[in-house]
């Protein structure tokens, strides 16, 4: 299981989706504060789907077609997650002359998530594409 490259990517990408987002925040508000993704309710739900995907594409790694399902429905999830981000940024009050709302680099996040899962299913394909090889030799 873990001597498998999409493996390794399933680890990074549960790594970026739930364990960096609890230390790195979205952005900062007005008053100063740091707004991280467990603050909106919303958040909490996606993300907590996208961890739970990743977690059971880890675990099923014998089936190698439900793993890229699963992965598929994962990168949607961190799009949808992307652009509730970048929606909200976009809605947050802009710079004014008392006030500064300053984004933070945990909004890309998903990005680095959306990446490594594009990476584990090319080698989930590929690994597929090799026991059909051997499969028609027999």
């Amino acid at each position: 299981m873990i001597q498998r490259i999409q493996t390794v990517y399933l680890i990074l990408a549960f790594i970026a989706t739930s364990v960096l987002m609890l230390f790195i925040p979205l952005w900062t508000l007005k008053t100063g504060d740091p707004f991280y993704f467990n603050q909106d309710p919303i958040y909490n739900i996606i993300v907590g789907l996208s961890t739970m995907l990743t977690i059971l594409s880890i675990i099923s790694y014998k089936k190698r077609q439900n793993q890229f399902v699963m992965n598929r429905l994962n990168i949607i999830l961190n799009l949808i997650l992307l652009g509730l981000f970048v929606y909200r940024s976009l809605n947050l009050s802009g710079e004014t002359v008392n006030a500064v709302s300053e984004k933070g680099i945990g909004m890309f996040l998903p990005i680095v998530s959306i990446v490594l899962l594009v990476l584990a299913n090319k080698a989930i394909k590929k690994d597929e594409d090799l026991v059909k090889s051997v499969d028609r030799l027999r």
